[in-house]
């Protein structure tokens, strides 16, 4: 998301296992700048959300890409045996002008 000279990542997730999931989201911009983000999600029928801090800008939108990953509570050392990742979703590029 931009708004002005400030970038920054939000993604949503909707919880309904009963349990708490744990959400990373990570923004990758121009020149190998990274913000990452951890959220833990609470169980509830409407979305929580995540956000990454807002930074200023350095090059356009298309320029960024974002990553959402959701896992289940589990321990805090992220081993897949104990926190399985139940979802990966990345950003897709705008169609460009020409295609």
């Amino acid at each position: 998301m931009t708004d002005g000279r400030a970038t920054w990542a939000r993604s949503y997730c909707r919880n309904t296992t009963g349990d708490e999931l744990r959400s990373v989201l990570t923004l990758m911009g121009p020149g190998g700048r990274i913000v990452e983000t951890h959220c833990t999600v609470e169980s509830q029928d409407e979305p929580g959300g995540c956000g990454t801090p807002h930074r200023s800008s350095c090059g356009g939108p298309d320029e960024y890409v974002t990553v959402a990953e959701c896992a289940g509570g589990g321990v805090p050392d992220g081993t897949a045996e104990e926190a399985p990742l139940l979802l990966r979703s990345g950003s897709n590029p705008a169609p460009s002008a020409a295609g």
